[in-house]
């Protein structure tokens, strides 16, 4: 996904643009009001235990002949299901940090799900009301799991196999209250007019690296896991088991009622990326307007268009009307993941027809007015010039908003090659 960023050198004056550029699509990203993900977006969601080699994002894998641990029951109680977006609606953008209740319904709030993991649940007529469509940007998807007390399963139950011999196990499961698993949108499977959720838990993310030949065996032949027998083995499994969901993050409530929370580390390294990757999906707007949000508010106007130069796609942006702030008309890209630990280089080419300063920021998921790592004013001329601005997070986001603020007054923009990129 990465390439040299090269300098514009051809359209250097109005006159050489129009005769070096061609218009290829007049209706690049999302024009006005609600960015819409489909007419009808339906959820289903399937549960599993998976026997691969932990890997994050993978399809589940079921159980050899020699698998060291095998897992025969595993409930939970489903609470609720929500959605996270982003909306543009009423010409001003916000942000539901509370997320969108998606099940269960209004009318009937009590509503729970027994799902069995080992059973291999797929929730397809218990959401069958569900639409997705509400207009936003997706960025995440949260299930709520309780302990399934209501049907006294309390605990998982499976086999361990040692000397050649398989002993029945039980671990606890009174560590944990309830708990939240959110998925972002990149582990989110997207179709045309439905949406899958992928709900995995990982058996060798959850016991590789211990020695379970020291749990000692009850008189029953069966090794429990508990607050009194083999209770460090207990207390690591506990640690285990909520990074073992194949989800991004986590929140849960233990025991005591204490609230936690933490994120899914390998499934985190996933999502946030390596160094030189470039988390500007569609960069170089060479499929069109796609991934990226064109907003305007508060007395805005202006309209897009992807145009050609050379070989390469161009984002025009014709401000027609300015507004009352430079955000009133804003060319935005959402779910960006970036990590405080690390450094980023944000790199684009843009110029104008009109020399003037625009803002480009990186803004928090929950809270777009904060910034989270940079906020220049960049002065644009009327030649193609490359921005490079280097910056650290303030604090780790796995849906951060870049902003390209381009409003206050008239003129015209021409964009291309948008990187955000991980340098170390």
């Amino acid at each position: 996904m990465m390439r040299s960023f090269i300098s514009i050198i051809g359209c250097v004056l109005l006159a050489l643009w129009y005769a070096g550029c061609s218009e290829s699509d007049t209706t690049a990203g999302i024009e006005i009001g609600n960015p819409e993900i489909a007419q009808s977006l339906k959820l289903t969601a399937d549960f599993s235990i998976d026997y691969s080699d932990a890997k994050p994002i993978a399809l589940a894998k079921a159980a050899a002949e020699d698998e060291k641990v095998v897992i025969d029951t595993f409930h939970l109680t489903l609470m609720n299901v929500y959605s996270y977006s982003s909306f543009y609606t009423f010409g001003i953008a916000k942000d539901a940090d509370g997320g969108i209740q998606l099940w269960p319904y209004e009318d009937d709030p009590a509503a729970v799900l027994p799902i069995s993991f080992t059973e291999g649940a797929l929730v397809k007529e218990a959401f069958e009301h569900i639409n997705l469509k509400y207009g936003g940007v997706l960025k995440e998807i949260r299930v709520n799991f309780e302990v399934n007390r209501k049907d006294g399963v309390n605990s998982i139950y499976g086999r361990i196999r040692q000397d050649g011999k398989e002993i029945p196990f039980v671990y606890e499961l009174n560590n944990i209250q309830n708990f939240y698993l959110f998925y972002h949108s990149l582990q989110i499977d997207i179709q045309e007019s439905s949406v899958n959720l992928s709900v995995a838990f990982r058996v060798h993310r959850f016991v590789d690296g211990l020695d379970l030949a020291l749990a000692k065996v009850g008189e029953d032949g069966v090794i429990r896991f508990s607050k009194t027998e083999n209770t460090e083995l207990w207390k690591s499994l506990n640690q285990r088991f909520l990074p073992s969901f194949q989800a991004l993050r986590f929140k849960y409530t233990d025991a005591r009622g204490v609230e936690d929370s933490g994120y899914v580390d390998d499934v985190w390294n996933v999502v946030s990326g390596k160094k030189n990757l470039n988390y500007i999906t569609n960069g170089n707007f060479s499929d069109g307007g796609t991934d990226w949000v064109f907003h305007m508010q508060y007395n805005g106007f202006a309209d897009t268009a992807i145009v050609k130069e050379k070989d390469a796609k161009v984002m025009r942006v014709r401000v027609t009307r300015g507004g009352d702030y430079s955000y009133s008309v804003q060319l935005l890209h959402e779910n960006i993941p970036v990590d405080v630990g690390a450094t980023y280089k944000f790199v684009f080419t843009i110029w104008s027809d009109v020399e003037g300063e625009i803002t480009a920021r990186l803004g928090k998921s929950t809270y777009y007015e904060v910034t989270n790592g940079f906020q220049e004013h960049v002065k644009v001329t009327t030649s193609g010039k490359s921005f490079e601005i280097e910056f650290t997070p303030n604090e780790t986001d796995p849906n951060a908003r870049l902003d390209l603020n381009l409003g206050k007054s008239e003129r015209t923009f021409w964009i291309k090659d948008v990187q955000l990129i991980r340098i170390k």
